[in-house]
Order: structure tokens, then sequence, then C-alpha cells
């Protein structure tokens, strides 16, 4: 038998939310199987089982967050296997006292010789007072066929019931649940909140608490971290895009056959990653009073999902070519909306690039996303009335602009290279060169 633990499924994870249990207690279990979809803080991710057997129990409820290395779950050798301490989430001790093989002469003491104040009724409802040793199997399925578990007779070791006595009373119809009465007689209703008492965030603008996700909360956390902590300067150029765009159509007539279709955007990461490489003192990050140049040019791309925005990243940028970065843009952001982005997917970026020109905004400043030392934000081309050779023309111009960290890269660093990239844009043929 062996425990699953809440995994670090990426380098900046402290804690995880159970999204959903793809297995279910009892369910044969493959090493390679989904086991639980885990809520990080970028996305939400699969995670695989190891090893063979039966998941006997889930300690943690799907909704729930816990932090690194907290058990989850169990997997045994048999679907009626019992964990110690674990019990499908239930607390340790009571299953540790169902699975006592003995008790003390004090514990057997008939209920005339207790105590008066010990006189209160026994949980289960049973004549003994004592839990019915159980599977976790066992209990699930009681619930689901609606049994008093407490009424069926175990055939397991030491009379634990398992899932064939399960079966049998749900065949025969017997042990049939308590009425739905007795409980309310048990248990009776809370009295009604006064009508003058005003429900929670009644604060006069009919206000309602949005459940957010894990990745919510980390981005609010990081972003907040980032505008505080980081020191931002903006530079802001606006380009000609004419020949950008003749350059695109003409690289999609050449691709047409082969199905690959270049966007602005995949132009815009490539070009950034040349820039990047003749202005490698923008390819860096300060970190705990360090300063780092990387030596891999890495971009990342934001892509808006629902819980919030996640940065995919394409690895070594500058060596792939505008079809492999169309490709694997188009695979990534897939990725992430579905939530199925992997650590490595997802960590390692040294620039990123956002881009909002398909919601028709103009301009933008973007926040730095650490330990990254710059951001690109983009916004939408449009048509301006500009002066070309002492006339007045019609010309699609884009505007860009650097959100730098002024811990890592000075202005006029920032500055050259955003004129190189905005030069390499204006003339896209050395995009590729």
């Amino acid at each position: 038998m062996s425990e699953i633990y809440m995994p670090r499924l990426s380098d900046t994870m402290e804690e995880g939310v159970i999204s959903t249990w793809v297995k279910q207690v009892g369910d044969k279990v493959a090493s390679g199987d989904v086991l639980v979809e885990i809520e990080t803080d970028k996305a939400v991710m699969e995670y695989e089982a190891y090893e063979d057997g039966f998941l006997v129990a889930q300690s943690v409820s799907e909704g729930e967050t816990v932090q690194i290395g907290t058990v989850i779950g169990v997997i045994g050798d048999s679907p009626d296997a019992v964990p110690d301490g674990s019990g499908n989430g239930e607390p340790a001790a009571e299953e540790t006292d169902e699975e006592d093989e003995g008790t003390t002469s004090e514990e057997t003491a008939p209920a005339e010789e207790a105590p008066a104040e010990s006189s209160a009724p026994a949980e289960t409802g049973s004549e003994s007072g004592e839990r019915p040793r159980t599977s976790p199997l066992a209990r699930r399925l009681a619930k689901e066929y609606g049994l008093d578990i407490t009424k069926i007779k175990g055939s397991g070791p030491r009379g634990r019931i398992v899932r064939a006595d399960i079966e049998a009373a749900a065949k025969e119809g017997t042990a049939e649940a308590p009425a739905p009465a007795a409980k309310e007689k048990a248990a009776p209703a809370a009295p009604a909140a006064p009508a003058s008492q005003a429900p929670a965030f009644d604060d006069g603008r009919a206000s309602e608490e949005v459940q957010i996700g894990n990745v919510r909360k980390v981005i609010a956390r990081r972003l907040t971290e980032s505008k505080q902590q980081v020191p931002h300067f903006y530079l802001r150029r606006t380009i000609d895009a004419e020949a950008l765009k003749a350059f695109r159509s003409q690289i999609n007539e050449q691709l047409a056959s082969t199905g690959a279709k270049i966007s602005f955007n995949d132009l815009i990461v490539k070009a950034s990653a040349t820039a990047l490489k003749l202005h490698p003192a923008v390819n860096s990050s300060w970190v705990d009073g360090k300063l780092l140049q990387h030596g891999r040019i890495n971009v990342g791309v934001a892509v808006a999902v629902d819980s919030g925005l996640v940065v995919p990243v394409l690895h070594d940028t500058d060596k792939a070519t505008l079809s492999e970065i169309s490709g694997r843009t188009r695979e990534l952001a897939g990725k992430a909306r579905d939530g199925k982005l992997k650590p490595q997917e997802m960590g390692g970026g040294t620039f990123s690039v956002s881009n909002l020109g398909m919601f028709g905004v103009d301009s933008f400043s973007a926040v730095i996303n650490p330990p990254e030392a710059a951001i690109l934000a983009v916004g939408a081309m449009r048509q301006e009335a500009v002066v070309v050779d002492g006339e007045i023309a019609v010309r699609n111009r884009i505007s860009l602009e650097l959100s730098v960290d002024h811990r890592a890269v000075d202005g006029a660093v920032g500055a050259a290279f955003l004129k190189d990239l905005a030069e390499i844009l204006e003339e896209p043929m050395r995009i590729i060169l």
C-alpha cells in the first residue's frame, strides 16, 4: 500500500488544489493512468500513477487546497484494502478505532456500567455503538445503494464489510438507510437568521463573491509583487507595418500547400528573438541581487485563458523557423486553454510578448513577468495618415511598448533594443536572415 502525495508540478508551486479526481475509490489503476487533475499556480495539470493497484482512499476532496507533500490518496493491492490512518478522507483516529483487534476491559464494559455522562446515543445507530469494520469501497457502495452499513454483516477478515457484502445486501433489499425524518429529529435544523441580518457582501451594490482558482490567486500575487518590487520604465515606438504586411502575405502564399499560416505575432516573436541576439543585455534577469545574463533566448507568449493569463515559452526561439514558431505557438496556446501545459512548457522564459491587437487595442503597458527583465506589448495594426517623402499618405502602423526592469537594463540599452526591433520589423527580410 502506498500513499499519493501532493506533487510539486512547477518551480513556484507551494500548494495545489484538487480539481478533479479522474479515478474513484475502488477503481483499478495502472502505471501511467491519470489519477487526478491538480490546479497549480500556473495551470490545471494531470497527475499520473507510478504503480499498478487500486485507488483505496481519497484523503483530499475536490476543491480542497493542500500544501506540497500532503497525502491526497492511497493506492492498495486490492479494492477492499483499508489504508491505515487515511480512511477515504476520514480522520486517522476513527480509522484506527475501526482496525483495533482488541480493546481494554473499560472499552468493552456494558453500557449500564458506564457513567451517566457517557450515555449519549451511538453515532452509528448500531446496538453496540461501535463502528463496523469496512473498506472505503464498501462505504462508497453502501452510500450509492442507500444502505445502512451498520446493519450489514461482514464476511471479510475480522468481520470487515467488503464489496461482496454490500452487493449481497443490495440484492436482498435489506439494510435500507434510515428515513430522512429520523435524521432530522436527531439533528434539528438551526433557526433561521433574523430578517434584518444582511447577507455577506451585501454592500448596496448587489455584489456577489466569485470563486477564484489557484491560478488567479498566484497571478494576483506575482503581478502585485512585480509592480511593487520591480522598477518599471516604458519605451514606446510606432512602426510602419506596410512591408511587414506584404511580407506576411508572401510567406503565407508560399506555405499555402503545407497548411501552415504565419501570423503577425509569429513575426514579432521571431523579430524579438533576433533583436535579443543583438542586445544580450536585455536577455537577462535580476535575481536576489545578482544580474544573470542568459545564454539561451526563450520567448514567452502571453495567452488569455478562463482562469487568467498564462505564458507558455518557446525555447531557443532564435534558432526556430517561422513555421516552427507558428506551429509551436498554436500547440502551446491550445494546451493552455485546455489546462494541459507541462511545467517545462511554462518555465525558463527570458523575454515575453503580449499582443492585444486582436482586440482592437491601440497600445498598452504590460507588467513584467519576473524574473524576466522586459516584456513587449503589441497593439493593433491600424491605418493612419502620415507624412511620407513630404506628402500625406495612409499607412498601416503598429504601436509597440517595451516595459523594462531598470535594475537589469538601463534606459539607453532598452532604447537601442527597441530601435533595432522596429527596424527589423520594417525590413522584415532581416527576420529570416
